[in-house]
């Protein structure tokens, strides 16, 4: 009974704790180039120095080992050396290993990797291996191929490569290993950006689900670096996170709809955009390419059918601060945008009433993309008057709506034909207006209920 105890403890504590994180094995550049220098400083020094603090930072139980190329042999195109074995978790010997490394020899990166992946195989083990190179291959062989053929024979890793101060048109083949190997290429110019994207890779582990979405954003036609954060669609539950760095980000984000939040890390004039409500598919793997480039609202305003001025003020849906505003003069008016949600307020111009204001919210702008708005203004007109014995009197007219207690339009009907009946353009309802006379009849006042209806003309003279 005991025993059986004993078991079962056992499995359910081993159930619990879930198989161990797979190993991070890192390979290190250690080729004669190494000695060049960058802000003062040998790229041996830099490399070495983040590379320990990346290692230091992992949980403590992490495996990590270590490969170095180039470092005993100047011409030696098989110079490849595990110098610390993947089971280790004394993150000070890695530190120390490095502190002993010396850079000589050639850039074997292809037979680097063979030599990695031939240990995985021969110990049926998994591993996030993480490549740093100042250089590409100098000794013949296709890293891309060993990578891609590997992954065929069905050895478990993830590769993340990166290309420590390389030119752009070096880094083909690293690319299509990273790719293939189902990580990324990432490219470092100095000790701060080598840490960054270190810190990056290893957290972005074999053991992590493989990416089914990639995010790339771009300004007139040009990538750039930006940052993603995903959510539950309409909330604000985080689900993933990634950086483009000019490239292609990665994401794993399970089956289901997001906004996807992305901020630009150049152009820093430039807002973030949130593209709404993305799907993500079971067993697909899906892309969203955001743009940075304006796009516009196009905004209409009617009364009655026929086009109308009024003021348009449009507001970031995100925050409540204005973005642009303008005037219609009865005609499309279109105002260019950054991508976003927008709510657009449109106000009637020589249109008096309760509903002389609109609000249409979240338009949402795309990339050179025109979204069209419209809103119809509804009105009819009231002509007030004021007579006595078939003579025009002056009087103050003031319209109220009942239902807020408002006074909505007012003026003076004078003593000319022009202006006596006075026209009021108001919105279709019902109207409380009262007449003050001035002048010979000061103090007379009449009050009366007057209705409006859409596109009619209604006529009420008062006589004193």
């Amino acid at each position: 009974m005991l025993f059986l105890l004993l078991l079962c403890t056992s499995l359910l504590i081993s159930a619990q704790s879930g198989p161990a994180p797979a190993p991070i094995i890192f390979i290190y550049d250690a080729s004669g180039s190494m000695w060049g220098q960058i802000d003062g400083k040998t790229k041996m020094e830099i490399a070495s120095e983040v590379l320990s603090n990346t290692v230091n930072e992992l949980p403590d139980d992490k495996q990590v080992g270590l490969v170095a190329y180039g470092h005993r042999e100047k011409g030696d195109c098989q110079d490849v050396e595990f110098l610390v074995e993947m089971e280790n978790t004394d993150k000070a010997v890695v530190a120390q290993s490095l502190k002993g490394i010396k850079p000589l020899g050639k850039t074997p990166l292809a037979y680097s990797a063979l030599q990695v992946i031939g240990k995985l195989r021969t110990m049926k083990r998994k591993a996030t291996i993480i490549l740093i190179t100042d250089g590409i291959e100098s000794c013949g062989g296709n890293i891309c191929q060993v990578v891609a053929a590997a992954k065929e024979e069905g050895i478990d890793f993830r590769l993340h490569i990166v290309g420590f101060g390389l030119k752009d048109e070096e880094t083909e083949q690293l690319r299509c290993a990273a790719k293939a190997g189902d990580g990324r290429y990432y490219d470092a110019v100095d000790a701060e950006g080598l840490s960054e994207v270190l810190q990056e890779a290893a957290t972005t582990t074999v053991d992590e689900p493989a990416a089914n979405f990639s995010v790339f954003a771009v300004k007139n036609g040009k990538p750039i670096d930006a940052y993603i954060k995903a959510y539950k669609a309409g909330t604000k539950d985080f689900a993933a996170t990634a950086r483009t760095y000019a490239d292609t980000a990665l994401l794993h984000l399970p089956a289901g709809a997001y906004d996807l939040e992305v901020q630009p890390l150049e152009n820093s004039d430039v807002n973030a955009i949130t593209v709404f409500n993305v799907q993500s598919v079971a067993e697909e793997t899906r892309h969203q390419t955001v743009s940075f480039d304006g796009g516009k609202i196009q905004v209409t305003t009617l009364n009655n059918g026929e086009g109308w001025d009024a003021v348009v003020n449009i507001y970031s849906n995100a925050d409540g601060k204005s973005a642009a505003a303008g005037r219609t003069y009865g005609r499309p008016k279109e105002f260019e945008l950054n991508p976003g949600r927008y709510d657009v307020e449109v106000k009637a111009m020589k249109i008096e009433g309760p509903e002389i204001t609109h609000r249409i919210e979240k338009v949402e702008v795309r990339a050179n993309e025109t979204q069209a708005v419209e809103h119809n203004f509804k009105s009819g007109i009231a002509r007030i008057g004021a007579q006595s014995a078939g003579n025009l009197v002056d009087a103050v007219v003031k319209i109220v709506d009942p239902a807020s207690k408002k006074n909505v339009a007012g003026g003076r009907t004078y003593t000319s034909e022009s202006s006596n009946p006075r026209p009021f353009t108001l919105n279709p309802g019902t109207y409380e207006v009262t007449l003050t006379a001035l002048g010979e009849h000061k103090g007379k006042s009449e009050s009366f209920i007057l209705e409006v209806k859409e596109g009619e003309t209604v006529e009420k003279v008062i006589n004193f």
